[in-house]
């Protein structure tokens, strides 16, 4: 399965999601994470996660006569090419924003149901807003981002620091009226 596939279903972004930062969880732990989630589609999307490269097995051990495996993002995972999201058709590309969607909703419902859930400490925000921009200004918003995240996106788990989702969406609007 392509990269692209892999990365279209909201199950197994959700199991990125939760291997991030080169932690190591077992599919149990994985589904306790999700309770939505059937444990055998868990399990399935953990198997096609590994077999597609993206996934590996960090640690294993017997639990009751079982193996137990915890598993881990892999460092060199295959990625989205530009090439192939220049391909995506606009159905691949609803089917890939669906699934983003799918995503965020799941895990703001997992943190909302947080005993100790804090929207306003946690500085939890949602809004929307419309700039108008040109080619140019778009382009230097564009590459500040990237400046301004790409160095704390490299950021370890460690003492004081929780994870955060940061789900960047932004598509042009309607056409401006050509002026008469």
């Amino acid at each position: 399965m392509d990269p692209t596939e892999l990365l279209l279903h909201p199950v197994r972004l959700r199991i990125i999601h939760a291997l991030s930062g080169g932690r190591l969880r077992t599919a149990g732990e994985l589904c306790d994470r999700m309770p939505d989630v059937p444990r055998t589609s868990v399990y399935r999307q953990l198997g096609l996660l590994t077999e597609g490269g993206m996934l590996e097995i960090g640690d294993e051990r017997r639990v009751r006569g079982a193996v137990e495996r915890s598993y881990r993002l892999r460092p060199d995972r295959p990625t989205v090419s530009p090439e192939a999201s220049s391909a995506m058709t606009s159905h691949d590309h609803r089917q890939g924003f669906a699934a983003a969607m799918a995503v965020l909703i799941a895990e703001f419902n997992a943190y909302l149901d947080q005993a100790d859930a804090d929207p306003v400490a946690d500085a939890v925000g949602y809004r929307q807003a419309t700039l108008w921009l040109s080619p140019e200004e778009l382009d230097t918003m564009l590459t500040g981002f990237r400046d301004l995240i790409a160095p704390l996106a490299a950021n370890q788990p460690g003492p004081g620091r929780r994870p955060y989702l940061i789900s960047p969406i932004l598509f042009p609007g309607e056409k401006p009226a050509s002026p008469s």
